[in-house]
Order: structure tokens, then C-alpha cells, then sequence
């Protein structure tokens, strides 16, 4: 059995928390009383129990118990279905883990399911506790510190991979290549990024698709709460579409000083065989068994020398004027 969290409010004041899911209906028998269940990792009887209570769409209970459902809004006859994702980066790995988020949502009650524990219920209720006067407003205000400490995690996000693309970034003129582990590392990295960017433009336009007026989910008092979210997340869109944008350029910037660095190495060779080639040349005239200018004579050798050490060093101060060396 999944982990349950349950509150009633009357208005402002908390009637009672912990109390069995079956006492749903006992609550919403009276006609001022909002009720609130949260399902940790739950298993399909227990949603589906409730389900058949609150009169939820079999489409919305489907997607609340499958996997990898995307950011979105859906609106059915008795309540609105919300999905979204609670983020983190794992620093080590890379690796984007994130927990989905769904949420039933009617003038009365709010249903969350959290797929995992990862993400934890008690900064929701810390918000609420410290807003009672909100409370009143209905599920809007349940609803928005939902959201709230969701998009939170995310601007925690765009600040780990904006850190980490500044230590890229200043490595990338570094005279020492990435080794292997380095450059899977920043692979994966770059894509965790995609997959973040992946959640957080629908994300917009879920939240976005709640403040519309004929939808009735967010009261006039609570209009600017979450029109502060909206805010939020187009901040995180931009800085996520900046952070994509940097990317590419670190990755062009990184191929453009891969191939500088090889051109570098292969002049470096290439004039280092010139200048071998040319005491390989005169040796090997000096050295043909056929008669020649100072064959046999001191002078020849002397010569033979000579021209070795004379061009081998013209050729090696050109070289080093033209940094080839």
C-alpha cells in the first residue's frame, strides 16, 4: 500500500490530518469542508477506490498510474486533471532525476499522486500552514503551493547547469583535452538539459490553461499568486533556452580549438620531417657510389656537413619565426 497524506479544512482552520481516505465522503457529506488526499507510490486498487467516490475520469486515472506523462491540463465534467514533474540534476552522473506529479482537481477536494517519494510532501504543507488566511480561498491556493514548490526546484535546476556550463566554459581553452569520463559526463549533461527544456515549455502552457477565467480553477484573490508562477516559469524557459543556446556554442567553440589544436601538431610535425629531409637529401647524394664533386676528399665531407647544419637551422629559425615550432 502507497503512503497517504489527508487534510480537512473548514475555511481557514484545519479540522483534522491522518485520517483514513474512507472518511472522504464522510467530509464532503458537509458542505463547507475541503478535503485534501496525497498518494505516495500508490498501487491502482487505491486509486481506483477513490476514483469510483469522487467520480474520476477512468482517462484521468489511466494517466495518473502510467508512466512518463507530459506536463499538461485536462478538464472533464467533474474536476481537472493536472500532470507535472519535480526536478533535480544529479551532479555526479548527470542525470536528470525527476518525480511526476498528478493532481485531481475539483472545488472540493484535490487528489495528489506522487510517484515516488523524491519528492516531498512537507514543504506543501509548511506553505499552507503559513498562509491559513489562503486557505479559505478554496483548492486554488492547495493547488498553487503545489505548483509553487515545484517550479522552485526548478530554477535550482537552471542554477546547477548554469554553474556547470561556466566551469566548461572556462576549461574549454585549457592546453589538457577532456578525458573520456569527462566528455560522457558533459554528454550526458547537455542531455539532461533537452530533457528539462522538454518538461518545462508545456509546463507553461499547463499553468497557463489554469488561469483562464472560464476554467474556474483560480479565484480573482488568487489570480496573482499565480500569476507569479507564470512569471516563474517563463523565467525558467528563457534561462533554460539561453542554457541551450550557450551549449551550442560551447560545442562549436569546442570543435573549432580540437581542429586548431590538430592543425597546430601536424605543422609541428610536418616541419620537424622538413627539416630532417633535408641532411636525408645531402646524405644521401654524398653517399651515391658513383664519382662526384669531393668524392673522397676532405673538403667534400667538410661541405656535406656544412650544408646539413647550414640549412637544417635556416629551416628551423623559419619555422620558429612562423610558430611552426
Amino acid at each position: 500500500m502507497g503512503v497517504t497524506h489527508t487534510r480537512a479544512y473548514r475555511g481557514s482552520t484545519l479540522l483534522e490530518e491522518g485520517f483514513e481516505v474512507s472518511r472522504v465522503s464522510d467530509y464532503l457529506a458537509q458542505d463547507d469542508v475541503l478535503v485534501w488526499v496525497d498518494f505516495c507510490s500508490p498501487e491502482k486498487k487505491q486509486i481506483e477506490e477513490l476514483g469510483e467516490e469522487l467520480g474520476l475520469h477512468e482517462l484521468a486515472i489511466d494517466d495518473a498510474l502510467s508512466e512518463h506523462q507530459r506536463p499538461k491540463v485536462d478538464y472533464y465534467e467533474s474536476h481537472a486533471y493536472l500532470s507535472c514533474h519535480a526536478v533535480t540534476v544529479n551532479a555526479e552522473t548527470g542525470d536528470l532525476e525527476r518525480t511526476e506529479i498528478n493532481a485531481f482537481i475539483n472545488n472540493r477536494w484535490l487528489i495528489t499522486v506522487r510517484k515516488d517519494a523524491r519528492f516531498p510532501i512537507e514543504p506543501i504543507i509548511h506553505r499552507w500552514d503559513r498562509s491559513p488566511n489562503l486557505v479559505a480561498e478554496g483548492v486554488g491556493f492547495l493547488l498553487y503551493a503545489v505548483l509553487d514548490v515545484v517550479i522552485d526546484s526548478y530554477f535550482d535546476t537552471v542554477e546547477l547547469f548554469d554553474e556547470y556550463y561556466d566551469t566548461v566554459s572556462e576549461g574549454l581553452f585549457s592546453d589538457t583535452p577532456l578525458d573520456p569520463a569527462q566528455q560522457r559526463h558533459w554528454f550526458q549533461m547537455r542531455r539532461s538539459l533537452v530533457q528539462f527544456h522538454r518538461l518545462v515549455v508545456p509546463m507553461r502552457e499547463a499553468v497557463s490553461g489554469l488561469m483562464r477565467r472560464e476554467n474556474d480553477v483560480v479565484g480573482p484573490r488568487l489570480y496573482p499568486y499565480f500569476q507569479d508562477i507564470y512569471d516563474h516559469i517563463l523565467r525558467v524557459s528563457e534561462s533554460t533556452d539561453a542554457l541551450r543556446d550557450l551549449v551550442a556554442t560551447i560545442v562549436e567553440t569546442n570543435l573549432s580549438l580540437r581542429d586548431f589544436r590538430q592543425n597546430q601538431v601536424m605543422k609541428k610535425v610536418t616541419s620537424w620531417a622538413a627539416i630532417v629531409a633535408v641532411p636525408t637529401l645531402i646524405t644521401g647524394y654524398y653517399g651515391m657510389n658513383v664519382p662526384y664533386p669531393g668524392s673522397g676528399q676532405q673538403w667534400g665531407t667538410l661541405t656535406a656537413v656544412g650544408l646539413v647544419v647550414v640549412l637544417s637551422a635556416f629551416l628551423y629559425v623559419l619555422f620558429r619565426r612562423r610558430e611552426w615550432l
